[in-house]
């Protein structure tokens, strides 16, 4: 019966932000909306009334907003949004000062510390002092290289209040992989760590932030930064660095001076992954940034004041930067850094219990983990607070679906989200007053003007094919760095389809007007002249009990193109002729013929991007014996090894 997962009953829709917000949209222009669809609709053909409603709703806090919402005629690139405004995105993130609970951490290692919305401005504001003391001025870049850790979210808000520009990794980053990213940027600052803990080891960071520092020479400033207080190290063991103790001593708390800027002005630097060259250098804008992600925690993931906001991610993902936006929303944020299987499997689902989690962000992999693993998370845990379950960084099966609500929650909104490091946001994501369909994301974000086009350029509805916007939208990247014509940030995005947000996923738009996402159209696979997306192979692969994970790619052979599956097997397994059998049979039948993997070879390891998303594109290169673009933007770059010069694919 074609019904939905889940339906929100009459209570939870008329609680939600999106409720009200439409019914404000409604009576502010005298319009009806009467139903998401038609809100959706009226925000991609009204967007000025749109972003305005949605300005004045999120209570964006600014010097000034002026009267023009979209100049320079709604062209992409170039767009430009709100023209006349003023605003600083730390000013925004810090609207609270009083003793409410802003920030709890938990590490791997049993530690917990809370900050009070207060304590997080005082830290903020020495932060800043200090920076400006050391000369940090706005458009100077302030680089960290650091665990999540509150420190780290307070030294954010305080370069941003200064207007300078942030960009981040995480301390698994190696030094090459770090300098790949700093070094395009010409850092005047670098946060330092000192050490982190992953999966059960302390990790000693000094060494290795000791040489990156060497090697930025636009350095003036280099601070070192404790895992936690007391775990400060006597020595830093960098030349001229300050610990973060003594970089703030002599700023005692005070008032922060927000230098308010204009909407475009640069906030962020992120990175492409930089598995096919030197990573992009992405310049992301501070009212971009803020008010696409104020829309997604408020509206599409229904956050209130006081809700405890979770997601599993690094500084070296974009969702760490969306994540703390939900300050902005009056959130606290549950801040993790760790593994997400130490000290065993539950770790997740034990912190979701004790702290009393709302929003339980994480990614499609994690999920399927935990299926794999055969926990029942609710009948071993109290997630009685938990409303929402997010889900990114790649396709999140239909079966994944079934296990969240048999096994974790059956009362919750599972919302499948899809964006990028190129928006800092989403182009599909939830809909808390709406149903929950099998395998499919719920909706296109409001604001986006989402469509699939087929090759030539023409929607395609019901077909697989290209995820593109075909109207401008706030946190259109400012540019890259490094670009000062913009040919490399057009031909990225607007070479395909000229006007068009060109996205690289390979996706389908359902009859429900939901959306499924089908891989990455750069590694959609294309035997016989047929597009095949990965997802689609995976969903079926990773059923076998005996599968652990598979990767697949496209193998040029005999003038065509033959898939080729590599499977990383569970303890105990062995790829026999049955395994084999069994992964074709249900391949074949649970997809087509034509997905079936023309050759099946068992590894140990699967390489993946420093956010953990499988790369398909460096095993492509590998197997054809090319080499491969950015081998330091994996995160495990030896797991190549076992795919050079396989035996079994010469015939």
């Amino acid at each position: 019966m074609d019904r939905p997962l889940w339906q929100p009953d009459a209570a939870r829709v008329e609680s939600a932000n999106l409720t009200r917000f439409r019914r404000e949209a409604a009576a502010r222009w005298k319009i009806a909306l009467g139903s998401y669809d038609a809100l959706h609709r009226w925000s991609v053909e009204k967007p000025e009334q749109f972003w305005l409603s949605l300005w004045i709703h999120a209570g964006v806090v600014s010097e000034t907003r002026g009267f023009t919402v979209l100049a320079d005629g709604g062209r992409m690139p170039g767009a430009r949004w709100f023209p006349d405004a003023r605003l600083n995105y730390a000013e925004n993130l810090l609207r609270r000062r009083d003793d409410g609970t802003a920030v709890v951490f938990r590490g791997e290692n049993g530690a917990r510390r809370e900050m009070t919305y207060a304590g997080l401005y005082d830290l903020v504001s020495r932060i800043a002092a200090a920076l400006r003391a050391a000369g940090v001025e706005k458009g100077d870049r302030v680089a960290a290289w650091l665990p999540n850790t509150p420190e780290a979210l307070a030294c954010l808000l305080a370069a941003s209040s200064i207007g300078a520009v942030w960009s981040s990794c995480s301390p698994d980053f190696g030094v090459r992989s770090v300098l790949d990213r700093f070094g395009q940027i010409g850092p005047r600052v670098l946060f330092a760590a000192e050490g982190y803990h992953y999966n059960g080891k302390p990790v000693d960071c000094r060494p290795r932030a000791a040489e990156i520092a060497s090697r930025l020479e636009t350095l003036a400033t280099v601070v070192t930064v404790p895992y936690a207080p007391d775990e400060a190290a006597a020595n830093p063991g960098i030349a001229g660095a300050a610990t973060l103790t003594d970089f703030i001593a002599g700023h005692p708390p005070g008032e922060i001076a927000f230098d308010r800027l204009p909407f475009d002005h640069p906030l962020y630097i992120l990175y492409s992954s930089g598995t096919t060259g030197a990573p992009k250098c992405i310049v992301h804008s501070a009212g971009g940034a803020l008010l696409m992600q104020l829309k997604e925690h408020l509206l599409h993931c229904d956050v209130k004041p006081g809700d405890r906001v979770f997601y599993f991610t690094t500084l070296g993902w974009m969702m760490w930067n969306w994540l703390i936006t939900g300050l902005a929303a009056e959130a606290t944020l549950l801040l993790y850094d760790g593994s997400p299987f130490y000290p065993d499997a539950t770790a997740l689902f034990d912190i979701a219990a004790e702290e009393r989690m709302t929003h339980l962000g994480t990614s499609a992999k994690f999920i399927d983990a935990a299926k794999k693993a055969g926990l029942r998370p609710a009948e071993t845990h109290d997630l009685s607070a938990l409303r929402a379950i997010l889900s990114t960084g790649s396709p999140l099966v239909a079966e994944s679906f079934d296990y969240v609500y048999d096994a974790i929650k059956a009362d919750l909104c599972l919302s499948s989200i899809s964006g990028g490091t190129d928006i800092v946001a989403c182009f599909v994501a939830g809909n808390p007053a709406g149903p929950v369909w099998r395998g499919e994301i719920q909706a296109p974000c409001l604001g986006m003007d989402v469509a699939v086009f087929d090759e030539v350029g023409r929607p395609a509805v019901g077909e697989k094919g290209e995820l593109v916007c075909r109207k401008p939208f706030p946190s259109v990247p400012v540019g890259f760095w490094n670009d000062p014509d913009g040919s490399r940030f057009r031909d990225a995005y607007f070479a395909r389809f000229p006007g068009v947000w060109c996205h690289g996923d390979w996706a389908e738009i359902t009859p429900h007007g939901g959306i499924v996402i089908y891989g990455r159209s750069d590694a959609v696979l294309n035997p016989g002249g047929v597009r095949i997306g990965t997802a689609e192979i995976y969903r079926q692969v990773e059923q076998v009990d005996a599968v652990e994970e598979a990767i697949a790619v496209g193998q040029d052979w005999d003038g065509d193109v033959r898939i080729v599956l590599f499977v990383r097997l569970r303890g105990g397994a062995a790829l026999d002729e049955t395994l084999e059998a069994e992964i074709r049979r249900r391949v074949r039948d649970g997809a087509s013929p034509r997905h079936v993997p023309a050759k099946i070879l068992a590894v140990t390891d699967i390489p993946r991007t420093r956010s953990g998303k499988i790369s398909e594109l460096a095993v492509r290169e590998t197997i054809h014996g090319r080499s491969v673009g950015n081998i330091e933007a994996l995160a495990n770059p030896q797991a190549l090894d076992e795919y050079r010069s396989r035996v079994e694919l010469r015939g």
